[in-house]
C-alpha cells in the first residue's frame, strides 16, 4: 500500500493515511523508527511488525486503562478503540484478549447493571440502557427475567416521595405524576393500578 498522508492530529501524533484508506496513527518518533514517508510503499511485512511492535500493545493498553475505571461492554471497548484510530486489526486482537482473560463479559455486565439499578429503574429503561450499551434483545429478555424488578414497588416510592395521596391530590397533580412515571418507562396500566390502590 502507498502512505498518501502524515496528517498532523496534536503536537505528538499522526494519523498516517493510504491509498486504501486511513492505516493507523503513530507518534511522531514512531514514523522516523519506521521510516514511513508520504508516496513511500508500505509493505504488508512493515504493516504487520507495526502492528505487533506498537499498536497491538497500545490498543491493549488503553483497552485495560478504561475498564480500570469501571466495566463496559464489547460496544462501548470497540467504539473507544475506533474513537482513538486504532486499525479493525488492533480492536479484533484487543477484544480476543479481553474476552479470554475474561476482562469484558457483556453478560456479566448486564447481569450486573440490573442488580444495581433494577430497583430505581423500569424494565423499560433497563432494556434500553443496555441495548444501547450493545447487549441484544434476547440477551436482555433472560437476564431481566432473571432480575427482581418490583416496578410497582418503585412506582409507589415515586409516588409517596412527590406526597401522593389517593383522595386528597387534585386530578391535575395525579395527571402530572402518571405522566413523569411514564416518561420513566412505567406502563399506564401499571401506574394507575398503584394509585387507585
Amino acid at each position: 500500500m502507498q502512505i498518501e498522508a502524515i496528517v498532523p492530529l496534536d503536537k505528538r501524533r499522526s494519523k498516517v493515511l493510504t491509498d486504501e484508506d486511513f492505516a493507523f496513527v503513530l507518534y511522531r518518533g514512531e514514523v522516523k523508527r519506521y521510516g514511513i514517508e508520504e508516496g513511500k510503499e508500505l509493505t504488508a511485512a512493515d504493516y504487520d511488525r507495526i502492528l505487533r511492535e506498537v499498536l497491538f500493545k497500545r490498543a491493549r493498553e488503553r483497552s485495560l486503562y478504561l475498564l480500570k475505571a469501571r466495566d463496559r461492554t464489547e460496544q462501548e471497548i470497540r467504539q473507544k478503540l475506533k474513537d482513538g484510530y486504532y486499525p479493525e486489526e488492533a480492536i479484533e486482537h484487543t477484544m480476543a484478549f479481553l474476552k479470554e482473560y475474561r476482562f469484558v463479559d457483556d453478560e456479566k455486565y448486564g447481569r450486573n447493571y440490573i442488580r444495581i439499578y433494577g430497583g430505581r429503574k423500569s424494565r423499560k429503561q433497563l432494556e434500553f440502557e443496555l441495548r444501547n450499551r450493545g447487549l441484544d434483545r434476547e440477551e436482555i429478555g433472560l437476564l431481566l427475567e432473571e432480575g427482581d424488578i418490583d416496578e410497582a414497588e418503585q412506582i409507589l416510592r415515586y409516588l409517596r416521595k412527590k406526597g401522593y395521596e389517593k383522595d386528597v391530590t387534585p386530578p391535575k397533580e395525579c395527571a402530572r405524576l402518571a405522566a413523569a412515571l411514564g416518561r420513566k418507562g412505567f406502563s399506564f396500566d401499571e401506574i394507575r393500578r398503584v394509585m387507585e390502590e
